[in-house]
């Protein structure tokens, strides 16, 4: 499936695709991992936190909003919600008041799992002669020490873009972009990107990158689908049988 599904993007990117006999003619260097959704299991605690922080500043938040603007930066969610809602224009300091909240609340609940395969999908991303990296649209601190911490075998601080690296967030190109710049500049048709949120796929898609959907949340497929996702999964687990096939 995932075979077919790279011979097809290599050849919209008008790379030459050579027979099933002979290595195929990809050069891919890197794989780029959103974080929420996709590594841990935390849009749950993320989509209370959303909703409990904008009700003190008199924004009304469900948990499908949460999880529809999922990956991009947290203060230009605060700032489109506010100017669409209650008609003002905040400025980035009022912002972030309203996504400290937000994230004291998060970090006042229970510690987010890591799925189940993302462990195994590193090692062989690492084995297959790639490099692991992240790019989120999250700014937190604690949470990029404990990438770090759960990961360090195979990422570092330099394979990692925040929202704090980005003038303009997901679903913008920019984040994956700037991600591929970091690994050593990297041509798009060089990197696969991993999302589990619309806006992640399309920042992927419109970065020119070969974009894996995981839909681990409540979204129907056709969400991420719609977006020009590459190839769908449902889990990590699957993405990881899948591996051997192309590598």
């Amino acid at each position: 499936m995932i075979r077919e599904a790279v011979t097809e993007y290599l050849r919209q990117q008008g790379i030459q695709v050579m027979s099933k006999s002979e290595k195929f003619g990809w050069n891919f260097k890197c794989v780029l991992f959103d974080m929420d959704g996709v590594l841990y299991d935390s849009m749950p605690n993320h989509a209370i936190a959303w909703q409990e922080s904008m009700a003190k500043f008199g924004i009304n938040m469900t948990a499908a909003d949460a999880y529809a603007t999922e990956g991009a930066r947290g203060i230009d969610t605060i700032k489109k919600y506010m100017r669409d809602q209650l008609g003002k224009d905040i400025t980035l300091d009022e912002a972030q008041t309203i996504y400290d909240e937000k994230t004291r609340i998060f970090h006042d609940m229970p510690i987010a799992p890591i799925f189940d395969g993302v462990t195994d999908m590193m090692e062989k991303i690492i084995q297959s002669g790639m490099s692991v990296n992240v790019v989120t649209g999250s700014g937190q601190r604690p949470l990029i020490d404990r990438l770090l911490h759960d990961f360090g075998k195979y990422l570092d601080e330099d394979h990692i873009t925040t929202a704090y690296n980005v003038k303009r967030g997901k679903p913008y190109p920019d984040p994956y972009l700037i991600g591929l710049r970091k690994v050593g500049n990297l041509k798009p048709s060089q990197g696969i990107v991993v999302e589990n949120a619309p806006l992640g796929v399309k920042s992927g898609v419109s970065a020119g990158i070969f974009t894996v959907a995981i839909n681990s949340g409540p979204l129907p497929d056709s969400a991420l689908k719609n977006e020009g996702a590459n190839i769908l999964f449902h889990k990590m687990t699957e993405l990881s049988d899948e591996w051997n096939n192309i590598f």
